[in-house]
């Protein structure tokens, strides 16, 4: 005899189709995090490219 046994659970019931206006915003929200991602790195790119480095603008130069 087995020592435990599985309850049989039923599929759960159809609730119909998401709607598509929570899809569209949740998507827009991933499309500004990477958008703001991409710019980012496009702009640490540039300026890696142009040999510039990033200074503290309030701390004087020695």
């Amino acid at each position: 005899m087995p020592a435990f046994t599985f309850e049989r659970i039923s599929p759960p019931a159809d609730r119909g189709p998401i709607p598509p206006v929570a899809n569209k915003k949740q998507r827009g929200v991933i499309v500004q995090i990477l958008d703001r991602l991409v710019e980012a790195r496009v702009k640490r790119t540039l300026r890696e490219e142009n040999g510039v480095t990033a200074r503290n603008p309030r701390r004087p130069a020695d």
